[in-house]
This record gives structure tokens, sequence and C-alpha cells, in this order.
């Protein structure tokens, strides 16, 4: 009898939660006309976002340090128009060190493309090494980039989203950023830091139907993961090779299609939702379906991410243990 009720009552729940999912669905944002602002566009998963983002009519404008790779991205892009009044602006700066630079940066882009309705930060960089190798100063550096190269062109977009009752802001945090890893003591405290900016702008701005999305790719075929692969320790390679590696277009569109939807988390494939599932704690959802889906599915994901911890740990024992074993014998010899 007993479960009788609680499987009615629970009907009835599920019911009501459904009835209600329309009032927390944000209206999809129309891309065609859009003013699209792509910060580290000028290559990798950037560029390609910023790709997808044109070929379904938004104008854009690019922003990154190096200007020679700016405009070769910005002639890789108008290659996709689907009308000759669309635009792609290209603007050279450093979003992480100077606020004042990149608000008049932003307000340069406003001027000439009007106001913006999504934002993609995709500014950022990944260095890997043993906590003990990893200078100082690189820490500094890897959350002047990833963190506050994220925050600044944000804070310069806010206000005027907020004015005009629409906007989409995208950061681009990491599978790193949900999970620490052997390595990445430096890279994924930074990439941590996002999902807490995240969580809270979002609370401030849904009221004015301002939506924040936070993207979570898994390891990607870019040129940053190339340069980072270069030094990169035998056991953070040999954890991140238990996974596939994804091309950027693959990436670029999912993160479009959610910000588009105004879905707070962004994934890419099987192990990318266990994650999302897992590692949600009190974010936002953005369907009642999605709240639903983590509630069913929390228990057994975390049963398969032991057997993952598992993995990784005896991969690290492994290699300590060979290390031992050749450290050994180097002093012998």
């Amino acid at each position: 009898m007993l479960l009788l009720i609680a499987g009615t009552c629970l009907v009835a729940f599920v019911l009501l939660l459904y009835m209600l999912s329309p009032l927390i669905s944000p209206k999809p944002l129309a891309l065609p006309g859009a003013h699209v602002v792509v910060t580290g566009g000028s290559s990798g998963i950037g560029k390609c976002i910023a790709i997808e983002c044109y070929k379904q009519g938004a104008f854009i404008t690019l922003v990154a340090r190096n200007e020679e790779r700016l405009l070769q991205a910005k002639k890789e892009i108008e290659k996709h128009s689907i009308n000759d009044k669309q635009v792609v602006l290209c603007i050279s700066v450093d979003v992480s060190q100077d606020y004042s630079q990149v608000e008049n940066v932003i307000k340069q882009a406003q001027e000439k493309l009007g106001p913006v309705d999504m934002l993609i930060n995709c500014a950022g960089m990944a260095v890997s090494g043993k906590f003990e190798d990893v200078e100082v100063s690189t820490f500094e550096k890897l959350m002047s980039i990833n963190y506050l190269g994220s925050v600044y062109p944000s804070r310069a977009v806010i206000t005027t989203m907020k004015e005009r009752r629409v906007g989409r802001i995208v950061f681009l945090s990491s599978q790193a950023g949900q999970v620490g890893l052997f390595g990445y003591t430096a890279y994924s405290p930074s990439k941590f830091a996002i999902k807490g900016l995240a969580e809270a702008l979002q609370m401030e701005v849904k009221p004015y139907n301002v939506y924040v999305t936070v993207a979570y790719p898994p390891d990607t075929d870019t040129p940053g993961f190339a340069e980072e692969n270069k030094t990169k320790p035998l056991e953070t390679r040999l954890i991140s090779e238990t996974t596939s590696i994804c091309a950027p277009e693959q990436v670029a569109k999912q993160i479009v299609k959610d910000a588009i939807q105004g879905n707070f988390n962004s994934s890419v494939g099987s192990d990318g939702y266990m994650l999302s599932s897992l590692t949600c704690g009190m974010s936002p959802v953005t369907s009642i379906t999605e709240g639903l889906q983590q509630v069913v599915t929390m228990g057994l994901f975390r049963m398969i991410s032991l057997f993952y911890l598992g993995s990784f740990d005896n991969i690290i024992r492994r290699c300590m243990i060979e290390r031992t074993k050749y450290g050994t014998a180097d002093k012998t010899a």
C-alpha cells in the first residue's frame, strides 16, 4: 500500500514538473543577424564556433592576441557566409591583462556591429606537470588567462545584455574543470573557477532573460592540445588516452546548440554527459527533464566513476613503480 502511494505521488510530482517546465525553459536565441563575439577565436574550438555561428547568419567579432592568425581565421570564416551583409570583425587584444582595454574593444565592436547578443569565452591555455615541477608563475598565468580572461569580456557586455533583456554568455571550461587529474594542479583550478563564476552569474542575470552556458569539452584536436602534449607527464598522457580525442567542429556545434537553447551545461559524448550529471551539484537546469535525468542517473554514474578513479590510480601506481625500478637500476649501475 505504501509503495502504491509513493508511486502515485512520484507520478503526480513528475507530471507537475512537466507542466511547469515551459516556465523555466528559455526561448531560443535567433542567430541570423545576431552579433557574436568570440575570444580566442583565431584557432581551435573558438574558430570553429565562429564558423558555426557564421553559417547560421551571425555577425562575428573575433578577439585574440595574434593579428596574423586573426586575419587568417577571418578569411576562413568568410568562406561560410550565407548572405552578403555578414561581417567578420577582427580585434587584437589580450583579454586577461587590462580590463579597460577589453572594455574599449567591446565598445568598438558594438559601435560597428551593434550590441553583443552572444559572447563566447574561448581564450585559454593548458599547462600540465607535477605540482612541485610547475613554476609558481604558471599558476598565476593560468588563473589570469583561463579565469580573468573570461571575467573581463563578460563584465564588459553584461550591462547592455541586461538592459536589452536578451543575451547569452558561454564559458569554456574543460572536463579537467569537473574532475581534478594528475598533472593538472595548475590547469584544473583555473577551470573549476569558471563553474563557480557561471553559477553565481546565472542566478543574477536569469531574471533579465540572459542565460549562461558552461562548456566542458574533452581532449580536442586543436593546436593548443598539440602544444600541451609536448610536455605532458606520462601519467597524464596515459589517463588522457582512456578516452578518444574529439574533433573541434563536433565540440563547436554542440556548444553553439546548447548556447542557443540557453542550456547551462554543454558536454560532448557519453563521458561528458556522465561527468555533467555527476558534478551538477547546485547548478541550474533549463528543463525539468534535465533535472530528473540527473536525479535518476546520479547513483549509477557514481559507481561508474569509482571504476574510472580506480583505473587512474592503477596507472599512476604503475608509473611510480617503473620509475622506482629504473631509478634503483641506475644507482646500482
